[in-house]
C-alpha cells in the first residue's frame, strides 16, 4: 500500500504512486561525482627560514612533501610531479638582504663567506619581493641565477654549484615545455631555451667531474652510483661518448650499484651504442 494512497479524493490521484524516499542506488546512477581539480597552490605551503646573513625570518613557498605524486623522471633525473614543477620551489631568497641558496644549503656561513656576501651581494642587489600565489618560471629562473651568483661569491663547493646548474637546466626545460604546451613559444624561442639548457648542463657536468675528484660521497645527497649514472647521462648529452661509455660500464659491473641503477645504465648503453653507430 502506498503512503500516498487516498490522494485521489483530493484530486491528486496521479501522485499516489510516487516514491517518498528516492533510493541511494538510483541517485548514484544519475549523479556523477567529479574529483576536485587540484591547482598548483594545493601542492605548496609557506615555511619560514632564518637568513644566515641578516637573520631575518624569510617566508618561502616550498612544495608539500608527499602531496604530489612522482610520475616519472627524465634521463638526467629531472623529476616530474603531478600538478607542479617542484624545481621552481627549491630556492630560498631573503627578501631583506638578497642572499639566496638552494633550500637544503640555506645554512650558517663562515665569517669569510658572510663578509663576501655582504660586500658583493647585499650592498648592490635590488631585492624583488613577489607576493603571487605561485612562483612563475620567469621568477624562478631569476632566483636560480641569484643563487648561483651567491654560491660563486661565497666559494661554495663545486658539487653545490654543479647542482644549481643542473637544476637550472631542469627549470629551463620545464619553462620551454610549459610555453610550448600553451602555444606561446616560437621555434626561435625553443632553440634559445635549448641552448641555455645545454650551457647549464655543460657546467653541471664539469662541476660534478671536479667534485668526484675532491669531495666525499654522498655528493648533493647522491651516492656514487647515482652520480656515476648522472655523469654518464651528461657526458652523453655533451657528446663525450667515450666518457659516457666508461661510466656506464663501471655501473653495470659494480657490485654496489642497485638493480634499478644498473637497468638505467643498460638502457643508456643501448642508446649510446646506437648513437655511436649512427656517427660512424
Amino acid at each position: 500500500m502506498s503512503l500516498l494512497s487516498g490522494l485521489k479524493d483530493l484530486g491528486l490521484g496521479g501522485l499516489e504512486d510516487m516514491e517518498v524516499f528516492e533510493s541511494a542506488k538510483k541517485k548514484d546512477e544519475n549523479v556523477k561525482i567529479e574529483p576536485p581539480k587540484l591547482e598548483e597552490t594545493d601542492f605548496i605551503y609557506e615555511k619560514n627560514f632564518k637568513c644566515p646573513v641578516c637573520e631575518a625570518e624569510v617566508p618561502t613557498k616550498i612544495m608539500k612533501t608527499g602531496k604530489s605524486k612522482l610520475i616519472s623522471q627524465d634521463k638526467d633525473l629531472r623529476p616530474h610531479y603531478e600538478g607542479i614543477d617542484s624545481v621552481k620551489y627549491d630556492v630560498v631568497v631573503c627578501d631583506f638582504c638578497g642572499y639566496s641558496a638552494l633550500k637544503n644549503y640555506f645554512k650558517p656561513l663562515t665569517p669569510t663567506q658572510l663578509s663576501e656576501i655582504k660586500k658583493k651581494i647585499c650592498q648592490t642587489v635590488k631585492v624583488k619581493r613577489y607576493r603571487d600565489d605561485t612562483i612563475s618560471y620567469e621568477q624562478a629562473f631569476e632566483r636560480y641565477q641569484l643563487t648561483l651568483a651567491c654560491a660563486v661569491v661565497r666559494k661554495a663547493k663545486n658539487s653545490e654549484k654543479a647542482y644549481i646548474c643542473l637544476k637550472t637546466a631542469w627549470l629551463l626545460r620545464g619553462y620551454a615545455e610549459d610555453l610550448q604546451q600553451k602555444g606561446e613559444a616560437s621555434e626561435d624561442d625553443l632553440k634559445e631555451f635549448q641552448e641555455k639548457e645545454q650551457e647549464y648542463l655543460r657546467n653541471a657536468y664539469n662541476g660534478f667531474m671536479e667534485a668526484v675528484s675532491n669531495e666525499a660521497f654522498p655528493i648533493c645527497g647522491m651516492d656514487e652510483s647515482t652520480i656515476d649514472y648522472l655523469l654518464a647521462v651528461l657526458a652523453y648529452e655533451m657528446g663525450d661518448y667515450e666518457a659516457a661509455g666508461r661510466l656506464v660500464s663501471k655501473l653495470i659491473v659494480s657490485r654496489n650499484a642497485p638493480t634499478r641503477m644498473k637497468d638505467k645504465a643498460r638502457d643508456l648503453k643501448d642508446e649510446l651504442l646506437l648513437k655511436m653507430k649512427e656517427n660512424k
